[in-house]
């Protein structure tokens, strides 16, 4: 299995350090878990029913005219290779690794493209798949553009999949309204935004045809009750949204700035997380993690000799977070000079 944020109890056996005891940047998850609406023994008794408010409730939030809730986004990843034929894939790279693994395990041939490739490539791909905003580098494609590329794709019976998992702090930036338009698939996720990743719930917005196909793949069930009463709750907070949204963007650039103060300026991210492109990413990775700071590292594959390494910060959720990091960067300065 692929490496992701948040193993924490990894990091723990590995440095000695109790779990409590940590502070997890490691993730894009919203460090501000929405408050849990009381869930009814009902919930937990009976097997779940769809329309019971959590599809209007994301029909409203994303702006779609269809959906399919499904068990993370993540569940999406790995099936929809298995609704088409095996053809030709762009993933717009570096991303989210588990696109390009489940579409090569579902026997298609994957490319890896820069977004200066993509125009060059785009004619002779069967589907184009990207992260928008991008996980790690924050970097968001104009809402034409990607238009324009589905269009092309879409004359030809091809499918663009966009990934908005880090979407929900510019919504008017999603191709969610659009998303009814036959080979247009975006994928949402709940539980970064929201600050509750363990409920697994995620969304597919997409055509009729394909949402039916997919969900007969999944099978029945796939939301347990008690999430789908979660997730109806949440989705409908609209002054909820409102405050997530700020302070999430203020503790972005927060972030940032603390960063730029000891040398570390990012390049990229969003609003949930900060990417740092460095050649000291792994030494400062480990000296954080020696500290009981976990932040995620990315080290991609020699090209050209030259091997390139990145670390992504989440947000801190309190004071005593934001100081712990602040107080572990400054020794990284000390002890280097």
């Amino acid at each position: 299995m692929l490496e992701h944020g948040g193993r924490l109890q990894l990091a723990a056996r590995q440095y000695g350090i109790a779990e409590t005891d940590w502070l997890d940047l490691s993730t894009g998850i919203a460090p501000w878990p929405w408050p849990l609406p009381e869930i009814s023994l009902r919930a937990w008794a009976r097997l779940p029913e769809t329309e019971d408010g959590l599809e209007a409730a994301a029909r409203a939030y994303y702006g779609a005219a269809q959906l399919l809730p499904v068990a993370g986004s993540q569940a999406a990843i790995q099936m929809l290779p298995r609704l088409r034929r095996a053809g030709k894939v762009g993933v717009l790279s570096p991303c989210y690794a588990e696109h390009a693994e489940a579409w090569r395990k579902g026997g298609h041939i994957v490319r890896e493209l820069s977004e200066d490739e993509v125009d060059f490539f785009l004619d002779g791909l069967d589907v184009l798949v990207l992260v928008n905003p991008n996980n790690p580098t924050g970097r968001l494609i104009e809402r034409a553009q990607l238009l324009d590329w589905h269009a092309r794709l879409a004359r030809r019976g091809g499918w663009l999949v966009v990934d908005e998992a880090f979407m929900d702090n510019t919504p008017e930036q999603s191709l969610a309204t659009s998303s009814g338009r036959d080979g247009l698939i975006v994928l949402r996720s709940f539980g970064k935004f929201f600050g509750l990743a363990g409920a697994r719930l995620g969304f597919v917005l997409g055509p009729n045809k394909l949402l039916q196909a997919l969900a007969e793949q999944l099978g029945p069930w796939t939301i347990n009750g008690p999430t789908r009463v979660l997730g109806a709750a949440c989705l409908r907070d609209g002054n909820g949204h409102l405050l997530q949204r700020q302070r999430a963007a203020q503790a972005s650039q927060r972030l940032a700035g603390l960063l730029g103060r000891y040398g570390f300026a990012p390049v990229g991210g969003c609003a949930l997380f900060q990417w740092l492109p460095s050649a000291e990413a792994q030494v400062l990775q480990d000296f954080l993690a020696r500290r009981g700071i976990l932040v995620r590292l990315f080290v991609q594959p020699l090209v050209e000799k030259v091997q390139s390494s990145s670390l992504r910060f989440g947000l801190p959720a309190d004071e005593a977070g934001w100081a712990r990091l602040e107080q572990a960067l400054q020794a990284y300065r000390l002890e280097l000079s």
